[in-house]
């Protein structure tokens, strides 16, 4: 084979595991809502 369809595999090859070792773990976080402050009142039926 000439050289220049060696460096051509050479560098595919590079590619192809640069592209397929390239699988950083994801990050997984988690979003908590805060407590409200107060509690709303709630309807009774009854006047106070």
């Amino acid at each position: 084979m000439s050289k220049s369809i060696k460096a051509l595999l050479a560098v595919g090859l590079v590619a192809l595991v640069a592209a397929c070792g390239d699988n950083a773990p994801v990050e997984e976080y988690v979003v908590v809502d805060p407590e409200p402050i107060s509690t709303e009142p709630t309807y009774t039926g009854k006047y106070k």
